[in-house]
């Protein structure tokens, strides 16, 4: 967690003098525990998009944009790798959710303010908070940068494994709010409904089941809240399944009265 916190947090936009001192450069190397070959990746990886278009400096530069791409792709096939060999039986499903949470931007991007947030929730939130991107964004452009330049997964592999710690394994795989909600509601016959009709009057998100009202929950990015709605509900469960079993009473009660009409009819 030291290393992650103390690379990740080169994220900040330095001045010219910074990006060009040699110094620093070879102070993220020892970070990484890798010296480049090529320096200029070095100085891409870690160069924003606003620094990038406002300086002349973006004539022999790019932002980390590009390498971002390229890492994510490699971090992903990287984390599918470990995960196939780690679990020759799981189903593709399965190894979807673990590499998802083990690479995602939450997972990459946990420090600083974040750390806050991530006391409840050590390994992974479930879309319950909101991840800085950004600092997710550099990672995997640091990422790129080290394949770029090595030429190697295996010497990515062997940098950057020590920073993907904690290891989301399959036995500390949690559940999607909305999907385990899903999947209760699917059981007892019916699906859960969404509403966001208020969010640009309260940024509010709301979960009916049958009609009744089950979760709530108020965040400013969409899908965070409806997370949060969907976790709410399954917070208070015993209300939930007493909509289902308000909904069984309610389906015997036809069914009776669709029984005595028959019944009327024969008579």
């Amino acid at each position: 967690m030291k290393l992650t916190i103390s690379l990740l947090q080169q994220t900040r936009i330095p001045s010219m003098e910074e990006m060009v001192s040699e110094s620093s450069l070879e102070e993220v190397e020892l970070i990484l525990g890798y010296k480049f070959k090529d320096k200029n990746l070095l100085l891409q990886a870690f160069t924003h998009v606003s620094f990038h278009d406002s300086d002349k400096y973006s004539e022999k530069h790019s932002s980390y944009e590009r390498l971002e791409l390229m890492g994510d792709s490699v971090l992903n096939l990287l984390m599918i790798r470990k995960l196939f060999f780690l679990y020759p039986k799981l189903s593709p499903g399965k190894l979807t959710y673990l590499r998802s949470d083990n690479t995602d931007n939450e997972k990459l991007a946990r420090i600083q303010e974040f750390e806050k947030a991530m006391v409840d929730y050590p390994l992974h939130s479930h879309r319950l908070i909101r991840a800085p991107k950004i600092l997710a964004d550099v990672l995997e452009a640091a990422i790129g940068a080290v394949f770029i330049d090595s030429n190697s997964i295996e010497t990515v592999w062997k940098v950057f494994e020590d920073v993907l710690e904690p290891f989301i394994s399959l036995e500390k795989l949690g559940e999607n709010p909305v999907t385990t909600l899903l999947e209760i509601c699917q059981k007892n016959g019916c699906k859960p409904r969404y509403d966001t009709d208020s969010w640009d009057k309260d940024q509010t998100a709301k979960v009916y089941v049958k009609d009744c009202l089950v979760g709530k929950a108020t965040f400013g990015k969409k899908d965070i809240a409806i997370n949060r709605a969907a976790k709410d509900a399954l917070d208070n469960i015993d209300q939930t399944y007493l909509v289902f079993s308000m909904q069984e009473k309610d389906q015997k009660s036809s069914n009776e009265v669709l029984s005595e009409e028959e019944n009327n009819e024969d008579s």
